[in-house]
């Protein structure tokens, strides 16, 4: 493989990792096969140029960090592949399957008949809880600015003293 190809999979795990924060996933989805792929990422990791890459990533992606992100991913992700797989009149071979985005299922299970159920994590308790969050670090930086706006009037008032 060339050394082109093999810097873009590694630069596209870091990204896959920043986001999604499965080693596992993250090396998948970057083009390393499925058999290898968790060793390919443990090989990935132990490279301190990767872990920079990934810090490197995570800053520009994230706001408030993985727990935000999979909020976000619940509460907007994509549905597609979960309709596809049960629309499907087959069941896809399993390197179909594993390239499925099913992080927002939340239960797959076979009905009587031959059917397939899927059920969902709940969007409106994600957009609840990311709108808790938010006002949580709304408030974390509206308390941080009022002791900010204090501690300056009091540096004012040490200097007046001592005049």
């Amino acid at each position: 493989m060339s050394d082109k190809i093999q810097k873009d999979k590694r630069d596209l795990f870091c990204c896959y990792f920043a986001v999604l924060g499965n080693p596992e996933e993250a090396a998948v989805r970057s083009g390393f096969s499925r058999e290898n792929a968790l060793r390919n990422a443990a090989d990935l990791l132990k490279q301190n140029s990767v872990r920079k890459e990934i810090k490197r990533y995570r800053e520009c992606l994230a706001d408030s960090g993985s727990i935000v992100t999979g909020l976000k991913r619940l509460a907007f992700g994509n549905c597609s592949d979960a309709v596809y797989l049960v629309f499907a009149d087959e069941l896809p071979p399993p390197d179909v399957i594993s390239g499925l985005d099913l992080f927002g299922v939340s239960e797959i299970k076979r009905v009587k008949g031959g059917g397939v159920e899927i059920k969902f994590f709940d969007r409106i308790k994600a957009l609840e809880k990311l709108f808790e969050l938010e006002n949580a670090f709304s408030d974390r930086s509206k308390a941080a600015d009022l002791i900010d706006a204090l501690s300056s009037s009091a540096e004012e008032c040490d200097v007046i003293d001592d005049k």
